[in-house]
């Protein structure tokens, strides 16, 4: 199976050269697609430039305006070509080396989703109010849609394309997380969780998701539980 991995990325000057190398550093990228959310910083020259080193494996896409996560992923989307989907964000507080527990999974043809849970083993949190907020949404999601997952927010995320392409995504922000679990669940997909190691930055290291991101993820959940 084709591997695609989806970078979307905003200001991240710091980290995405060396995420990519990461990415590249596994051996099971078969297409990374860099997506730029409108950064304003050297991002933009430092994913050219790995596009000019790896050619064969790295597609640039994204616009000029920063809209969000989930609208750079969108973009990303409608131009991948992999039979499995994988999200990383341009950040390292997730590494590119636990790839091979994720996509394990889909030696099953059965499964179709695989979210990487910080919570199913120890892990560090950027703060505890944070954390208690990712496991309010996976709590909040379980009640609604009647799931056992433990982390609805992690940013390890990975898809069999056709499944992915076929939720009509619509959110621009970080709802993108809320909204394909939301979309995912409701069409009784079973979403299979492995345990993933996460080391988190803070504000001052460059986390951009706020306290009001929350509230919309809340909204994001509800809303898609009941809509028809």
């Amino acid at each position: 199976m084709k591997l695609t991995v989806i970078i979307p990325y905003y200001n991240e000057e710091k980290t995405i050269g060396t995420l990519v190398k990461k990415v590249i550093s596994t051996d099971l990228a078969d297409e990374i697609i860099l997506s730029d959310d409108g950064s304003t910083d050297k991002s933009g020259d430092i994913a050219l430039s790995l596009k000019n080193e790896f050619p064969e494996k790295i597609r640039l896409t994204g616009g000029k305006v920063n809209k969000g996560k989930g609208s750079a992923i969108r973009i990303a989307l409608a131009v991948s070509t992999g039979d499995i989907i994988l999200i990383q964000d341009a950040d390292l507080e997730y590494d590119p080396s636990q790839y091979p527990v994720l996509l394990k999974p889909f030696d099953d043809p059965e499964v179709k989703i695989v979210y990487g849970s910080r919570n199913l083993e120890g892990n560090p949190h950027s703060s505890f109010m944070f954390y208690l907020g990712g496991v309010f949404l996976s709590k909040l999601i379980n009640v609604l849609y009647g799931s056992h997952i433990t982390d609805e927010s992690t940013c390890l995320k990975v898809f069999r394309s056709d499944l992915l392409k076929s939720f009509d995504l619509e959110c621009d922000g970080f709802e993108f997380c809320p909204e394909v679990t939301s979309k995912a669940l409701k069409k009784n997909i079973n979403i299979v969780e492995v345990p993933v190691t996460y080391d988190p930055r803070s504000k001052s290291e460059g986390k951009k998701i706020k306290w009001t991101d929350g509230i919309t993820a809340i909204y994001t959940i509800i809303k898609f539980r009941f809509r028809n």
